[in-house]
C-alpha cells in the first residue's frame, strides 16, 4: 500500500474515487486500522462524487509505530484523570491532528472534508478548530467533547476495551478478544454474523497486530481532556452522528458535541452502537455525502 511522509512519520493510506473530486479524509478511532472503513463504505461514498482517502493513524496498522516510548501505565493515567492531574503521554491528539494535516500536504490537498469516528472524531475536531483553512466540512461520528460531566461508558464496555492482551501472539486468541469487544460495543440494531465478524477481525489481525499502540493512543485521548472550548472555535459546516445505543461513548456525548459547535447538525441513529456495521452504510453514507455536498455548494 502507498505511504506518505507526514509530520515526521510515515502514514499508510489508500484511496478510491476521482482524484479531481472533492476529497473526503476518513480518520479512524482508537487502536483501529483504516480497514474498519470498509471497502463497500468507501466505494459508496466515492460513488457520491468524492475522492475518498482512508489511512492508518500512527501506532496502528501499517503506519509508523512510536517504539521506544515508556511503558504505558493505564491505571496511573486513569488515576491522574480522576484527580484532575495532567496525563503524561508519549504524544497527544494534537500530534495526530498534525499527522492528518501532513497527510493533506503529502497528497497535495489544499482542503478536504474530514470524517472521524470515535477518537478519529476528536482528531478531526482539533484539525477543524486549529486549521479551518484546510477543512471544507467536519463530520464527527460516535465521538465526544470530552467534557468531564458527561455520562461514562458502561462498565462492561470499558472492561472489554481495557482487558489485558496476552504477551505472546496467538492468532485465534487475538480474534476471540476482538470479537468479544465487538459483541459488547457493537450495534444491536445492525448485528454482524459470527462468520463475518471472525473473517473481518481475522483480516485485521493478519494485517497488523500491535497492542502497544492502542495503549499509547489511549493515553493521548486521556491527556487531551475537554475540547468544549475548542469546539466553540469551529466555524466549518459540522455534522454530528451518534448511535442511540452506544455503550462506550453514550449518546449524550454526541448531543453535547453538537451543542458546542455553532450551527452543527445532529443525526441520532437508533440501534447504532460503537461500530460501523455493514448495515449502517446505507444510513451513514447518504448523510455524510449530503453534508459534504452542501458544504461544497456555492453560497
Amino acid at each position: 500500500m502507498p505511504v506518505v511522509s507526514a509530520n515526521g512519520i510515515e502514514l499508510c493510506y489508500d484511496e478510491v474515487g476521482d482524484k479531481d473530486a472533492p476529497a473526503v479524509i476518513l480518520i479512524m478511532g482508537l487502536g483501529t486500522q483504516m480497514t474498519a472503513w470498509s471497502e463497500p463504505f468507501c466505494r459508496a461514498l466515492a460513488d457520491e462524487g468524492f475522492r475518498v482517502v482512508r489511512f492508518d493513524n500512527r501506532d496502528v496498522g501499517l503506519s509508523t509505530k512510536i517504539e521506544g516510548a515508556p511503558p504505558v501505565a493505564i491505571g496511573a493515567a486513569l488515576a491522574s484523570v480522576m484527580a484532575g492531574k495532567p496525563v503524561d503521554a508519549p504524544y497527544r491528539l494534537e500530534d495526530m491532528a498534525a499527522d492528518t494535516v501532513g497527510l493533506l500536504d503529502g497528497l497535495g490537498l489544499r482542503r478536504a472534508h474530514l470524517v472521524g469516528a470515535s477518537m478519529g472524531g476528536m482528531i478531526a475536531q482539533i484539525v477543524a478548530a486549529d486549521h479551518p483553512d484546510r477543512v471544507l466540512s467536519l463530520t464527527s461520528i460516535m465521538s465526544s467533547s470530552g467534557a468531564p460531566d458527561l455520562p461514562p461508558a458502561r462498565p462492561e464496555a470499558i472492561a472489554a476495551l481495557l482487558a489485558p492482551r496476552p504477551d505472546t501472539f496467538d492468532r485465534e486468541q487475538a480474534i476471540a478478544i476482538g470479537m468479544k469487544v465487538y459483541r459488547v460495543i457493537g450495534s444491536p440494531g445492525y448485528p454482524t454474523s459470527d462468520e463475518d465478524l471472525h473473517a473481518r477481525i481475522g483480516a485485521a489481525v493478519d494485517r497488523s497486530y500491535y497492542p502497544a499502540g492502542v495503549g499509547r493512543q489511549f493515553l493521548a485521548v486521556l491527556a487531551n481532556g475537554s475540547r468544549v472550548a475548542l469546539l466553540k472555535r469551529i466555524t466549518v459546516p459540522t455534522l454530528v452522528i451518534h448511535g442511540e445505543d452506544d455503550p462506550l461513548v453514550p449518546v449524550e456525548a454526541g448531543r453535547d458535541t453538537a451543542r458546542h459547535v455553532a450551527g452543527a447538525a445532529l443525526k441520532l441513529v437508533p440501534g447504532m452502537g460503537h461500530d460501523l456495521a455493514a448495515g449502517l452504510t446505507p444510513i451513514l453514507v447518504p448523510a455524510i455525502a449530503a453534508h459534504c455536498k452542501a458544504a461544497d455548494a456555492p453560497v
